[in-house]
This record gives structure tokens, C-alpha cells and sequence, in this order.
């Protein structure tokens, strides 16, 4: 009698470990970086998980600067930006970095204001509405391309972002190259101090001051504004037409980027091709080219990998520019050479 309940316990016992043990077993995968992709990268996870449930993966989205900063620090097995990274920071990764456009995007200028529909913006309106001399919503600036529609005589307000980002730097990249004024007062980077405004942290803390504050607006990834119902203006491109930002007109920006040899980091500024939406990005995976823990280190390249091809097909119905053939093969390339 004693002997078959020592025998049940111990089984007991060890059904209980053998429960555990997946869960012990886990790959864990922790990425921090740029908000831009982050309902994407969510997706990702949540489908990938699914078919791999021996791995975790966790994504925070805490801006492009933390996340580069935190990768640079090796306190995640991967970083995602929309700034890549520059040669200077891709110096201070002592295991060597891999730079991979995961996915891409339009940044969009989202409004409030009710009974206005349609809106289209100049060059010198948005960029006087961003150097803050653009106050007002009839200002001639804004009516002159906007016949018909009734703007009111409401104060602009103008929301940016607080945190270091990807989405700051694009945005600031493209209006400082098609303003020199702008260029001289406020310059590009992750991080401006802008001449007006107020901010929120991520997209997700600019889109929310933009559906909080009527007469607003700002500059948001195009699934933000998509999934929010916010109304974005058409924005004037090079040759003096104004483009809806769309998946066509994103990926008919992103078709004249010209990578450098060996470096998949560009940026299409300010794009003169027919019908190429102004302000479209590839964002990018930051990934090691050493993982001193191999298996953490091939988790992440099958994660990648996979986000890359089967993931793709998840962009379009959150926002984002599935990625051409010619960029997935040559991020194929470049995460063969960092093995």
C-alpha cells in the first residue's frame, strides 16, 4: 500500500516537471525599437508563435533612439528603427550589425478637422505649418489649393513627436530637403526641437493628440491614420502634383531608392517619379552579425526569415508596402553574410 502511493506521487511529480518543460524550454527573443512597424511585428509574432510555439518573442516599441541605444547596449536580441542605423553607431556594436528593411511605409500629415474632408497641401504650406508660420487653417497658403472647401478661421495645432525616432528623422530628412529654410532652422534627425507645437511619445502618442485636438495636425505612419479614421492630406510632390498616399503610390517611391554597394540603408527623399507618393521609408531589423548564444542567434534569422517572406503578406491590411522581390533577396543575401 505505501509503495503504490510513493509510486503515484512520484509519477505525479514527474508529470508535473514534464508539463513544465516547454515552457522552461522556450527560445525567449526580446526586440525593442521603432513604434512605425510595431502593429506590424505584432502581427508577426502573434502568427509566428502560433506555428512556433518553442519560441517567445517580445517587441517593445519605445521609439527608433531607444531601440538603437538598447541594441547597441546588447540588452536585446534584436532592434528595429526607421533611421537604420548611422556608421557611427554601427561602430559601437562590438558583434557587428546587419541592417535588414523589414517593411515599409508612408508618413502621412493626419488632421482634425470636422466637415473637412479633403485637403491638399502645398510644399510651402506644410512646411510653413511645421516652422510655425502657418497659424491659421484659411491662411491663403492653405486656400489656394483647396478651392471649395471650407476652411475655418481656427488656430493650427501643430503635434510632433517627444521621443527619439525614425519617424522624426524621415519626416525632418524630406521637409529639409525640399526647404532650405527649413533645413537652416531646424535640420533632420531623430530628434529636432521644434519651433511649435506639442508632442506625444510614438505614433500611437501623436495620433492620439490629432483625434483629441480640433484644428490638429501631425505626422503619423499611414496605418495609424488608416486605423484611427483620420483624414490625411494630399501632399504636393516634386513636379507640382498632389498624391494620396496609398499602397501604389508608397511603392512607386520606394522603387527609386538606390542602395550603396554592401549597405542596404537609403532614403527617397524627395522622389521625382510619376505618381511616387513624397514621404514613403523602408524601416529596418537590427540584427547581429555574432549572437554569442547560437541558439538565440538562429531564432532570430528563422523569425526574420520568415517575417520576410510568408509575413509580408500581412502588410497591406495594416498599413504597410509589402516588400519587392529584389529588397527581400537582397536582405536574404545580407543575412547569409552575417552568419
Amino acid at each position: 500500500m505505501k509503495t503504490s502511493k510513493f509510486s503515484f506521487l512520484l509519477l505525479a511529480v514527474l508529470a508535473a516537471l514534464l508539463l513544465q518543460r516547454p515552457a522552461l524550454a522556450a527560445t525567449q527573443l526580446q526586440g525593442a525599437g521603432a513604434t512605425f512597424p510595431a502593429p506590424l511585428y505584432q502581427r508577426w509574432i502573434a502568427e509566428y508563435t502560433k506555428a512556433n510555439p518553442d519560441v517567445q518573442i517580445n517587441y517593445q516599441a519605445i521609439g527608433s533612439g531607444a531601440g538603437i541605444k538598447q541594441f547597441t547596449q546588447d540588452l536585446v536580441s534584436f532592434g528595429a528603427s526607421d533611421a537604420a542605423m548611422t556608421d557611427q553607431e554601427i561602430a559601437a556594436v562590438k558583434k557587428g550589425v546587419v541592417l535588414v528593411p523589414a517593411t515599409a511605409g508612408s508618413i502621412v500629415l493626419a488632421y482634425n478637422l470636422p466637415g473637412v474632408e479633403t485637403l491638399k497641401l502645398s510644399r510651402d504650406a506644410y512646411v510653413g505649418i511645421f516652422l510655425g508660420k502657418i497659424k491659421k487653417w484659411n491662411d491663403p497658403a492653405i486656400t489656394k489649393t483647396n478651392e471649395g472647401v471650407k476652411l475655418p478661421n481656427m488656430s493650427i495645432t501643430v503635434c510632433e513627436r517627444s521621443d527619439g525616432s525614425g519617424t522624426n528623422f524621415v519626416f525632418t530628412k524630406h521637409l529639409s530637403s525640399i526647404s532650405p529654410e527649413f533645413k537652416d532652422q531646424v535640420g533632420e534627425g531623430t530628434s529636432v526641437t521644434w519651433p511649435t507645437g506639442v508632442a506625444g511619445k510614438g505614433n500611437d502618442g501623436v495620433t492620439a493628440l490629432i483625434k483629441q485636438n480640433r484644428g490638429a495636425i501631425g505626422y503619423v505612419e499611414y496605418g495609424y491614420a488608416q486605423h484611427n479614421k483620420l483624414p490625411f492630406a494630399q501632399l504636393q510632390d516634386k513636379a507640382g502634383e498632389f498624391v494620396t498616399a496609398t499602397t501604389a503610390t508608397g511603392a512607386a517611391t520606394l522603387a527609386t531608392t538606390q542602395f550603396p554597394p554592401n549597405l542596404l540603408r537609403a532614403w527617397p527623399s524627395d522622389p521625382d517619379g510619376k505618381d511616387c507618393y513624397p514621404i514613403a521609408t523602408f524601416t529596418w531589423l537590427l540584427i547581429y552579425k555574432k549572437y554569442d548564444n547560437a541558439p538565440i542567434g538562429e531564432a532570430v534569422k528563422k523569425f526574420v526569415t520568415w517575417g520576410l517572406t510568408d509575413g509580408q503578406k500581412f502588410s497591406e491590411d495594416l498599413g504597410y508596402i509589402p516588400l519587392p522581390k529584389q529588397i527581400v533577396d537582397k536582405d536574404m543575401e545580407a543575412l547569409k553574410a552575417g552568419e
